[in-house]
């Protein structure tokens, strides 16, 4: 499985190609749709998420509600088009036009965005043809993509949910979460402003927003992803690249302002002792070999124990502030302060909805390629066959 994205903030549309699904899994736009309107939310988002609704067209790969086998292809139009038609315009400008007076060029790079090393990189003067596709609009598509792959995997009995762990220093009690299934975080962060299973915290976390908002300033935080159901034995030790923690870890800070990864007890482990931190494993004749805590978030040698998945993710401070920083002109080179594009004061609970995608797809292109079928039915057989083979082993 595979998909590239296409597309920049202020285009006319967003694009997402899908390679490799199995046939016969079921489909459709209104499931897409429910994670994209959860990316938009969340407190502390910006005046875009008023102006874009995001909604999935699936324009190839799928009849009646089922995939085919052939490529998916999906598209998000951009609703703010219509007011950037000459500023990110597709057809070369008049030759008596002024592209200055049109294209609105950026040349104030901002810091802590991808602006001036991009700038630098691709040979731009204009910053704007940076800022357009490294921008988190990109994000739309990795979740709509991602709840692809998450139809995948609940067809296979897999659930994935994510929420947020901490806001500006404000943390949630993390043994809210504990006894309850992912499906009871999943109801309990949807309903929540920012997405947090600790209501006392979620206050709190809410106020930091604000305060940050009134300053002109931005706030990070951190997420948590959590799978639930997937097989033991999905990734590999045999090579490097085949590990899928790692895998995970790499998708993780692929999110924009994504800056570290932990799993299970994560950079904690670091000032416990080893007998603090593995797994002790049991087998009982009802569910076969498992571990009787989950410290390593999942996975040993970079393979999945059939435990849950626990990942985590710290997102810093968006860079665009309302009081920007000082820059540089790359023009004049004379100091100012950096350029402002609309912005979020904290983005943590719409990046929890991506972390919770980008998840999704590297456990599903893991499992399908672990346990390989054309047809979901296919794959449901192999991964029954293999849960009996390693409950007896």
């Amino acid at each position: 499985m595979r998909y590239l994205t296409a597309g920049e903030s202020h285009g006319p549309q967003l694009t997402a190609i899908i390679e490799g699904l199995p046939s016969n899994l079921e489909l459709t736009a209104e499931s897409v749709n429910r994670d994209l309107a959860r990316r938009q939310g969340g407190y502390g988002r910006g005046r875009r998420m008023q102006i874009e609704k995001d909604t999935v067209e699936i324009t190839a790969g799928v009849r009646h509600g089922k995939t085919i086998g052939a490529p998916v292809a999906l598209t998000v139009t951009n609703d703010d088009w219509k007011h950037w038609t000459k500023i990110m315009g597709i057809e070369p400008l008049p030759e008596d036009v002024d592209p200055d007076e049109i294209k609105r060029r950026v040349t104030r790079p901002r810091p802590g965005h991808a602006d001036l090393v991009g700038g630098m990189k691709y040979g731009h003067r204009d910053l704007r043809n940076v800022l357009e596709r490294s921008s988190a609009r990109e994000t739309t598509m990795r979740v709509a993509v991602g709840s692809v792959a998450k139809s995948f995997l609940k067809a296979l009995g897999i659930e994935v949910t994510a929420h947020v762990a901490e806001i500006g220093g404000v943390k949630a009690d993390m043994t809210l979460r504990n006894g309850k299934t992912v499906n009871e975080i999943r109801e309990i962060a949807s309903a929540d402003d920012v997405y947090c299973i600790d209501p006392e915290a979620s206050e709190k976390m809410k106020q930091a927003i604000d305060d940050a908002k009134a300053a002109g300033n931005s706030i990070g935080g951190v997420v948590e992803v959590i799978v639930d159901g997937c097989p033991p034995g999905v990734g590999s030790y045999v090579q490097y690249d085949r590990k899928l923690d790692s895998k995970i870890a790499g998708a993780m800070v692929s999110i924009n302002a994504f800056k570290g990864v932990e799993f299970g007890l994560g950079f904690e482990m670091a000032r416990l002792p080893g007998s603090e931190v593995h797994d002790e494993i049991e087998w009982t004749e009802v569910s076969g070999y498992r571990r009787r805590t989950n410290n390593l978030g999942g996975f040993e040698g970079g393979m999945t124990t059939g435990m849950p998945i626990v990942v985590r993710g710290v997102m810093k401070p968006i860079p665009t502030l309302y009081k920007p920083l000082e820059s540089v002109d790359i023009d004049t080179k004379e100091p100012f302060k950096a350029s402002i594009e609309r912005s979020d004061s904290c983005a943590v609970p719409a990046a929890s909805v991506v972390a919770e995608h980008v998840v999704a797809w590297e456990v599903a292109k893991a499992i399908s390629e672990t346990f390989h079928s054309d047809t979901i039915e296919g794959l449901k057989k192999n991964i029954g066959e293999f849960l009996a083979y390693s409950r007896e082993f």
